[in-house]
């Protein structure tokens, strides 16, 4: 009968024993997830300024392969026409 009467306070202190790790677990991860925030907030910053300096750089691109195609279009027909006369 005696073990009974124990019996509430024994559950009741398991648990609040299983609380308490629970809520250090807890706290221990706060940490590392902390961090792991704070490295995809530096991986979204990086990838911003790759795509900032690629925005810049597209048109600049673009004039690039239009005045290389216009220099083969250009040597096409160059070559096009000695053939032509023949």
């Amino acid at each position: 009968m005696f073990s009974a009467v124990l019996a509430g306070p024994r559950v009741t202190v398991h648990l609040v024993r299983r609380l308490f790790a629970s809520v250090l677990k807890a706290a221990e991860t706060v940490p590392r997830i902390a961090t792991a925030v704070d490295d995809v907030r530096a991986t979204l910053r990086q990838i911003e300024r790759l795509l900032t300096y690629v925005a810049e750089e597209l048109p600049e691109l673009t004039d690039q392969l239009d005045r290389i195609r216009a220099r083969v279009d250009g040597l096409e027909e160059r070559t096009r026409e000695p053939a032509g006369r023949d």
